[in-house]
């Protein structure tokens, strides 16, 4: 059994906008598009000096008024973004990325959508799971808007319809799970999570890719007893496991005895090798039985015969 919970109390980071360097290249464009204006005007039409001259100025005036809606139609979109254009309070098309052109007065950029991925963080405060057990959950949301049109036309604020969907679908799937199931599967939480929460916001254009449980609070004293019970968890799996090894080494064993049972040269050599890595061990003394001794000694294995003889002659030559 593992399981992951957080003591902290400290608030998540609620949607903080990047902050990006201001782009004034869509008001140097329209100040470029005036002072050009401006110049020719000046350059055609001299500064008037009698009645003749002041009809002329009215037409520089008119030729001005002109360039300043050009100016006032230049629009800009970045890559990521879409703008949404009304005319005369309908809906009309969605522009970008780059520049484009609105109709002054007729038409109005009612709101620009990024289709960028998003990550929306949302909690649950104090939801019962559905063995009667007090949770505080944290999670995110990832998800991008595929239809601007819909997202702008279909939901008054978008933005808060998916967080507050999505904090729904949480509290839906804390109560219909046991704090174990919620615990060891959260996998399985988060795509039900996401599945449900699909559903409302696919008829707004927008997809929910992923959500991710980052938090799980619970009471203390609960925290306790599932620490006992994980630890004892352990203790259980640790002792399988040596079970398991002794199980193998049994097997081990038993093939073993089988091959030495019938092959008396190999039960032979081993029990010598046992012999050489007690002695390579520096052991003075060691203890061997006595039907291996009786067979060592008829055999003069180590020579303990010739020794005995030689000794036996150099005392007799004395």
């Amino acid at each position: 059994m593992s399981f992951f919970i957080s003591g902290g109390t400290e608030p998540l980071v609620r949607n903080k906008p990047l902050k990006m360097k201001p782009d004034y290249t869509l008001a140097l464009i329209r100040f470029i598009v005036l002072a050009v204006t401006v110049a020719v005007i000046l350059f055609v039409f001299p500064v008037p000096k009698n009645l003749q001259d002041w009809n002329d100025a009215g037409i520089a005036c008119a030729v001005f008024l002109v360039a300043l809606l050009f100016v006032l139609s230049i629009r800009k979109a970045d890559e990521w973004q879409r703008a949404i254009v009304l005319r005369f309070g309908k809906f009309r098309k969605v522009r970008g990325p780059g520049l484009f052109f609105i109709i002054p007065l007729a038409d109005r950029v009612a709101q620009t959508v990024d289709i960028r991925i998003r990550v929306s963080d949302f909690s649950t405060q104090k939801t019962l799971t559905g063995d009667s057990v007090t949770v505080d959950v944290d999670a995110i949301c990832f998800w991008l808007v595929w239809d601007p049109q819909k997202a702008v036309l279909e939901v008054e604020n978008y933005i808060d319809a998916v967080v507050l969907s999505s904090k729904t679908a949480l509290r839906n799937a804390i109560s219909s799970h046991d704090l174990s199931t919620f615990l060891e599967r959260s996998d399985i939480i988060e795509k039900q999570i996401q599945e449900d929460v699909d559903k409302k916001t696919t008829e707004w254009g927008i997809t929910v890719l992923h959500i991710e449980i980052t938090d799980i609070q619970i009471p203390e004293a609960l925290q306790d007893s599932l620490s006992r019970v994980a630890q004892a968890e352990r203790e259980k799996k640790g002792r399988i496991l040596l079970a398991e090894a002794e199980i193998q080494i049994a097997h081990k064993l038993e093939e073993a005895a089988k091959i030495y049972l019938s092959n008396q040269p190999a039960m032979k050599l081993k029990i010598l090798s046992i012999l050489n890595e007690g002695l390579k061990a520096g052991n003075s003394m060691m203890l061997v039985p006595n039907s291996i001794a009786e067979e060592l000694e008829t055999k003069d294995i180590f020579g303990l015969k010739a020794l005995n003889e030689v000794q036996r002659m150099k005392k007799e030559g004395e």
